[in-house]
């Protein structure tokens, strides 16, 4: 969906070091999302998604989509595909009929 998230991203860079940092989701669905962060992140790196809520859940980084005015944007899918992680984004998303 072409809807935005502010959300808390955690894990390691690509230099291996330690992040905390806020972010922005950008087409939500509910396996995961694109998300933008002032970061360079490695392909297969899994990362921590805390949404406004409070909620989170663990999420792999599988593609590197674009770098936008210096800010790259990742594709991530959720680890697991619980309740917890079909409810992450708070929305219903249509399912395939």
């Amino acid at each position: 969906m072409a809807l935005n998230a502010r959300v808390g991203l955690s894990g390691e860079d690509h230099k291996k070091f330690p992040f905390s940092l806020p972010a922005t989701a950008t087409n939500l669905n509910k396996h995961g999302a694109a998300v933008q962060l002032h970061r360079e992140l490695k392909v297969g790196t899994t990362i921590v998604v805390k949404n406004q809520r409070g909620a989170a859940v663990s999420a792999r980084v599988v593609a590197q989509l674009a770098t936008m005015r210096g800010v790259p944007t990742y594709a991530i899918e959720f680890l697991e595909q619980d309740e917890k992680a079909k409810n992450f984004w708070g929305i219903s998303f249509p399912t395939n009929a």
